[in-house]
C-alpha cells in the first residue's frame, strides 16, 4: 500500500531516558495528518474492495469502513508510525539496535493519535588505553610423550576383533554379541528388544548392571538380567524402573591391536614409515596446541577489556543472542538424543544461559567498539578469500560458495567476522602479552 505524503504538519516529540541503553520516545500526531492518513488509507482499500452491487473503486467510505473493521485502524497506525517514527528518532538523537516496541491505542479520526516506541540503542563504550591490557598466551609443546599416546590410540582404532574359542569366558575388554528382551513385571516394553547387539564390555554404554553381569558367560549362554534404569532417563516411562532382560550371548571377541612398524604406517594411508606417522603426528598436535594456544590468548585479553569496561547491554539482543544459542543446540543434538532430552537441555539453557549470552554480546559491542576507533574494515578481496577458504575447508566447488553467499546474504556476516578477527589482532599487537607454561 502506498505510504502517505503530506505537507510538513508539527508533531510532539518527547524522549524519556529510562537506561543508558533505552529510552522511551512519545508521539503525538496532530489530528489533521491523521484525518488524511485515514482518508489515503480509505482510498487505497476502495481501490482493491470487491462489493457486490458496486463497481470497483466506488465503494463508499461507510461500507469501506464495516467491511475492513479493525484493520482499517491498524493500517492507519502502521502508516502513521512508518511516517513520523524515522523523524522523531532522528529528532531526539537516538539511533535503534533492533526495531523499536510500538504501544498505542488505536488512531480515530478527527483526535490526535499518540504513540510510545521503547527504543533499545547501542551503548556508549568507553574504552581504556589498549596498551594497559594484559593477555596470557600459553607455550606450545608436545612432548614425545604425548606422540606415542597419540599412536597408541591411533592403533587401538585399527585393532581388529578376532572370536574368541566355544569355551572361553567373556571378559573386560571383550567384544560380546547379544541377543535380548527387555520385559517389566513380565511384560515386554518397547525398544528393549534387540538382535546381534555388539558391547564391548567395560564401556559403560549400557544402562548400569547390563554389561556386568555378562562377565563370565559363555558364547550360546543365556542369562536372566536384572537391572534398574537410572533417574533421570531418556524415557521417562523406564526411569528409575527395575527391569529384567533375558539374554544371549551369541559371539565372543578379543581385540587383537596390529604390530606399530612400517606395515602399519602403509595401512593408515599416504606413509612410508612409522616416523613418518609420528612427524604428522607430532604435526598436528602442535597446530592443535597453537589455536588453543590463541584462543587461550584472546580468551584472557577480552576477559582484561571486560573486567576494566562497564556499560549496560540492550536486554533484546542478549535475548536475540540466547536464542540463537538454543537453536545451535537444538541441531547438534537433535536426532542424537530422544526427543524429551532435548527438551530438557534446551529448558535448561534457555533458565540459565543468560549470562553467558549477556557476555558474547558484550564481547562483541567491545570488539565492534576496538574496530571503529582502528578504522578496522573489511575489503573485498578479503571477502571473497574468506569464501574460498570456506569452499575449499568444505570441499565445495569455490564458484558454487561464492553465488550461495550472494543469494544468502553472506557478505556481512563474513565481513563482521574478518573485523572482528582483526580487532582481536589489534588487541594482541596493542596489549602486555605474557607466554605462559601450557
Amino acid at each position: 500500500m502506498a505510504e502517505l505524503v503530506t505537507a510538513a504538519s508539527e508533531v510532539r516529540v518527547e524522549k524519556n531516558v529510562v537506561s543508558p541503553v533505552v529510552s522511551e520516545v512519545s508521539v503525538e500526531v496532530p489530528a489533521g495528518r491523521v484525518d488524511e492518513a485515514f482518508g489515503r488509507v480509505l482510498q487505497e482499500l476502495r481501490k482493491g474492495a470487491r462489493v457486490k452491487g458496486f463497481r470497483p473503486g466506488k465503494v463508499p467510505p461507510h461500507v469501506i469502513k464495516q467491511l475492513y473493521g479493525p484493520q482499517l485502524g491498524e493500517e492507519v497506525e502502521r502508516v502513521l508510525v512508518n511516517q513520523t517514527l524515522p523523524d522523531a528518532v532522528t529528532q531526539v538523537g537516538v539511533v535503534p539496535v533492533v526495531e523499536p516496541q510500538i504501544e498505542a491505542e488505536p488512531p480515530v479520526a478527527g483526535q490526535t493519535f499518540k504513540y510510545k516506541a521503547r527504543i533499545e540503542m547501542k551503548p556508549e563504550i568507553e574504552l581504556p588505553d589498549l596498551a594497559s591490557l594484559s593477555g596470557s598466551r600459553p607455550a606450545v609443546k608436545v612432548g614425545q610423550d604425548e606422540v606415542l599416546a597419540e599412536l597408541e590410540r591411533l592403533r587401538e582404532r585399527q585393532a581388529a576383533w578376532i572370536e574368541e574359542a566355544d569355551d572361553a569366558l567373556a571378559a573386560v575388554g571383550h567384544q560380546v554379541t547379544v541377543d535380548f528382551v527387555g520385559t517389566l513385571d513380565g511384560v515386554a516394553f518397547e525398544g528393549g528388544t534387540a538382535e546381534g547387539v555388539e558391547i564391548e564390555l567395560g564401556s559403560g554404554r549400557m544402562i548400569p548392571g547390563f554389561e556386568e553381569q555378562l562377565v563370565g558367560a559363555r558364547s550360546g549362554e543365556a542369562r536372566t538380567l536384572n537391572v534398574t534404569f537410572p533417574t533421570p532417563y531418556g524415557n521417562a516411562e523406564l526411569a528409575g524402573k527395575a527391569a529384567d532382560f533375558a539374554a544371549k550371548v551369541t559371539a565372543i571377541k578379543r581385540r587383537e591391536l596390529p604390530a606399530l612398524d612400517d606395515d602399519f604406517a602403509k595401512d593408515l594411508g599416504d606413509f612410508e614409515t612409522l616416523d613418518d606417522v609420528k612427524r604428522k603426528l607430532q604435526e598436528s598436535l602442535e597446530a592443535q596446541r597453537r589455536q588453543a594456544s590463541d584462543h587461550a590468548l584472546e580468551r584472557s585479553l577480552l576477559d582484561d577489556l571486560v573486567a576494566r569496561t562497564r556499560f549496560e547491554v540492550p536486554p533484546t539482543l542478549v535475548s536475540r543472542q540466547l536464542e540463537s544459542q538454543i537453536q545451535q543446540l537444538e541441531q547438534q543434538l537433535r536426532g542424537r538424543l530422544p526427543e524429551n532430552e532435548l527438551r530438557m537441555r534446551v529448558a535448561q539453557l534457555r533458565e540459565e544461559g543468560w549470562d553467558d549470552a549477556r557476555r558474547r554480546v558484550q564481547e562483541a559491542l567491545l570488539l565492534e567498539s576496538v574496530a571503529s576507533r582502528a578504522t578496522l574494515e573489511a575489503s573485498e578481496e578479503e571477502i571473497h578469500a574468506r569464501l574460498d577458504e570456506m569452499a575449499a575447508s568444505q570441499g565445495f566447488d569455490a564458484k558454487l560458495m561464492h553465488d550461495l553467499a550472494r543469494a544468502q546474504g553472506w557478505h556481512a556476516a563474513i565481513a563482521a567476522e574478518i573485523v572482528d578477527r582483526k580487532a582481536l589482532a589489534h588487541l594482541i599487537a596493542q596489549a602486555r602479552i605474557a607466554d605462559v607454561e601450557a
